[in-house]
């Protein structure tokens, strides 16, 4: 193998291994991460918390065994995959082995690190957007329409991932019709292949519209209890923080696309720039929905600075250059991840607060980052639901009604004895077990007003008693109550299937 082939496949390895090692072993799998596994046993054409792709990752998990080892792999994979597609481009726009190695360095310590560390839609939608640019970097250079057909299978993918790969969409459409590159809209490729996309993400838009629209439901909800609390400076602060480290190649890759002349079929991607933030900017958007935004840009700006920094006295800073990704990015190491415990955490509150970790989607600081708060005491409350579910006269006719799909999903994913744990929450409301005959209830509560969740039950069983709480100061929902109610005076069913259409009628 070429040299640069060896290095290449040192900075894939390089990440597999740090993903796997940013994560403590005290710490569950994540919240989101038990739904998107769940989707894997419900398989569909969409869900109302995203499109179908996840559930086929996640189908592919379960048949590899569903350990935590392929749960973590895709997510390392999927940035893998970014390294190497910005490898490709820095290759496409003739950069020398400086500059993939900037590249490569620039996209390994950077905070696609954190991102991969979860298995969630993000990584992918980053690899997306990546693969997306790439092929526009290859269709301008070359003017060959095949790229715009694979382009067309990018943007289905990710569209069918994740909906916010159409912000690349609104933002590079504009920035090409300023360029020369406008003439793109006069090629009958281009509308071949657009209406190919369209017909590759038809049954997800058809299952959409079949389902009401959960989408909007779901934007609107998101909007009035997160995106509300997103303050557009506190947006464009954190964009600097994603690639601190990296900053200058950014940079770099940005003037180079008005001012390097070997970059000027590419101009278009300087307005795609600005564009694209202004959107997110005007849609108050979260800030991580922007990360797939740059990886490109460090492909501009490792080829521009190699090119600065090729001869003379100035080629002896490139270790320098290769170095400073890494350098700044040792401090965020320290508190980024998951990698100290939640005790070492809450003593140490000052240089998460400093960097704006400890804010959590309500708007308000905590004491744990979210994503750490949303990673404990799961496995405890499956251990504790499953030694009550092991005393009831007769589990197969009892349910488990969860709060929320956190608490379901990871009932799901860690009970020994597969128990089918359901919730009124997210997807689980489509997924609930009314085929079953059910007698008895098993109620996973996070509101732990106990007089109050006893008054409501008792008309309706012979018997209701608070079985167990689980309390765990640190995690997210940190006291959960787990109930028995048996002896139903009711047909749960019936019960459960009215409250299943008042909350579908509401989203």
């Amino acid at each position: 193998m070429k040299k640069e082939t060896w290095i290449l496949f040192g900075f894939i390895v390089l990440k597999f291994l740090l993903q796997y090692a940013v994560i403590d072993a005290e710490y569950d799998l994540q919240r989101d991460e038990f739904l998107y596994l769940d989707q894997a046993h419900h398989l569909a054409w969409g869900f109302s918390s995203v499109p179908p792709f996840t559930s086929w990752i996640s189908f592919l998990i379960y048949l590899l065994g569903n350990s935590v080892f392929w749960v973590k792999f895709f997510p390392a994979l999927f940035g893998a995959l970014t390294i190497y597609i910005v490898w490709c481009s820095i290759k496409e726009l003739d950069g020398d082995l400086f500059a993939l190695i900037l590249g490569g360095t620039c996209i390994l310590f950077s905070a696609l690190l954190r991102l991969n560390m979860l298995y969630q839609p993000n990584s992918f939608d980053v690899l997306s957007w990546t693969t997306l640019y790439f092929l526009l970097i290859k269709y301008f250079k070359s003017e060959n329409s095949k790229w715009l057909f694979y382009g067309c299978i990018i943007f289905a993918l990710g569209f069918l991932n994740k909906y916010n790969i159409l912000f690349l969409i609104i933002g590079i459409f504009p920035a090409i019709l300023i360029t020369h590159q406008r003439k793109i809209f006069f090629e009958k490729s281009f509308y071949i292949a657009l209406t190919i996309g369209l017909i590759l993400i038809a049954p997800n838009l058809i299952w959409q519209y079949a389902n009401n629209f959960p989408v909007v439901h779901h934007l609107n909800e998101l909007t009035r209890t997160q995106l509300v609390h997103v303050h557009r400076l506190d947006f464009l602060k954190n964009q600097l923080l994603f690639y601190t480290g990296s900053l200058l190649v950014i940079g770099a890759g940005i003037y180079a696309l008005l001012f390097y002349s070997p970059f000027y079929k590419y101009r278009s991607f300087f307005w795609a720039f600005i564009f694209t933030l202004i959107v997110f900017l005007y849609l108050r958007a979260k800030d991580y929905y922007a990360i797939g935004l740059y990886p490109v840009y460090i492909a501009f700006g490792s080829v521009y600075i190699s090119y600065l920094f090729r001869a003379g006295w100035k080629r002896y800073f490139q270790p320098v250059l290769i170095m400073m990704p890494i350098i700044v990015f040792i401090p965020f190491y320290q508190i980024a991840f998951p990698n100290k415990s939640p005790e070492y955490i809450t003593t140490h509150k000052k240089a998460y607060k400093k960097l704006g970790l400890l804010r959590w989607e309500d708007g308000r600081d905590h004491d744990l980052p979210q994503d750490f708060a949303d990673m404990l005491g799961w496995k405890e409350l499956a251990v504790k639901v499953d030694s009550i579910y092991n005393l009831l006269p007769h589990p197969e006719t009892t349910i488990i009604l969860c709060d929320n799909y956190g608490q379901a999903g990871a009932i799901n994913y860690y009970s020994k004895r597969k128990v089918v744990a359901s919730s009124f929450n997210s997807d689980y409301i489509d997924w609930l077990p009314l085929e079953d005959r059910n007698t008895d209830a098993v109620l996973v509560k996070e509101n732990d007003d106990e007089d109050k969740n006893r008054q409501t039950e008792i008309p309706l069983f012979d018997t209701v008693y608070l079985a167990a709480r689980r309390i765990n100061s640190y995690a997210r929902e940190d006291t959960i109550s787990i109930y028995v109610l048996k002896g139903a005076k009711v047909d749960i069913n019936e019960r459960i299937k009215a409250e299943a259409i008042r909350k579908q009628n509401q989203r």
